[in-house]
């Protein structure tokens, strides 16, 4: 049975981490393509020279010709600028979304059966524009960003509670920045509410809350305490991680339920914007939305975070795209 294709849009820090791991998890043979010549080149030497040592057989290709991505079967794009030191918002959007519009347009050419995954940012308007310019299914076209996100909160979660985060499971919707929505009341390790084990540890229901206000807070600005860190990039290994979750779902036809943006035709209440909800992903990619009861506080924080994607969609919009 021949290996999947997989075909890697973007050679920076995430493409380079998305390539490594397909390659020790087997999952099909890479194609790496990057705008800067040598670069994809170079990282894919790199891996295959440890092939031995990793035990893989995969194929890796880096380039600079979109025509080597033809009949894949599954896209990743993490290609886009990350925003830097006095650009605006819109100098953000406009220069991604250029870099999206040849991204789109070559997959198109290419890759018209595959099933598309975006990192891009920002994500909820480059995954939305993708979906336009290409027309694929919108089954076959979703942002990577819930799962990332929803792994950062069960992280904290575990870090406080002093447990394994395997037992873990935490939920966060909407757009991906600042008015993203951790689900507090859905929170759990291994069935037992996270409210529940705070308030038993705090022995304080006012202390527990506060607890969970700064982990939902540090969940939102997730990204931009790793940026500060880091001081010269942003996160890497925990988004490409992330996407690896999702494409193992699909190429390996699980039907997992995971957080993914997805284009909403009426569930929650939303329409025509790609929101991060949580989905069955399988072999036919976002195979339907699972759809939950929200009390009256999470529907308004989810109603705040897509009126955020819709004033992204409409500033792309007005930027022409």
């Amino acid at each position: 049975m021949a290996r999947k294709k997989i075909a890697l849009i973007g050679g920076g820090q995430i493409g380079g981490v998305l390539a490594q791991l397909i390659a020790q998890k087997k999952l099909g043979d890479v194609v790496l393509y990057d705008i800067v010549e040598d670069l994809p080149q170079g990282k894919t030497l790199d891996i295959v020279e440890a092939s031995r040592v990793d035990m893989f057989d995969v194929n890796l290709k880096g380039t600079n010709d979109y025509q080597d991505i033809k009949d894949s079967d599954l896209v990743i794009i993490t290609a886009g600028l990350p925003r830097k030191p006095g650009m605006s918002r819109d100098d953000l959007l406009a220069t991604n979304a250029k870099i999206m519009q040849t991204v789109a347009e070559n997959v198109k050419k290419y890759a018209p059966n595959s099933t598309v995954i975006v990192i891009s940012n920002p994500l909820d308007a480059m995954v939305t524009l993708f979906k336009k310019i290409t027309g694929f299914p919108a089954n076959r076209v979703m942002g990577q960003a819930g799962v990332l996100d929803s792994s950062r909160f069960s992280t904290f979660i575990a870090w406080e509670l002093g447990v394994s985060v395997k037992d873990v499971n935490a939920l966060v919707l909407g757009g991906h920045g600042d008015t993203m929505v951790p689900i507090v009341r859905y929170a759990n390790v291994n069935g037992i509410p996270v409210m529940e084990l705070l308030e038993r540890k705090y022995n304080d229901k006012a202390k527990a809350k506060e607890v969970m206000e700064a982990m939902v807070n540090r969940t939102k600005m997730a990204g931009g305490e790793v940026v500060k860190l880091l001081k010269t990039g942003s996160a890497f290994y925990s988004p490409a991680s992330s996407a690896i979750a999702m494409a193992e779902a699909i190429l390996f036809d699980e039907k997992r339920i995971l957080p993914v943006c997805a284009l909403l035709n009426g569930e929650f209440g939303i329409s025509g914007y790609y929101v991060g909800v949580p989905a069955v992903l399988g072999a036919d990619g976002v195979e339907s939305i699972v759809e939950f009861t929200l009390d009256a506080e999470e529907k308004a924080a989810l109603d705040n975070s897509v009126t955020a994607v819709k004033g992204l969609v409409e500033d792309m919009t007005r930027l022409g795209f």
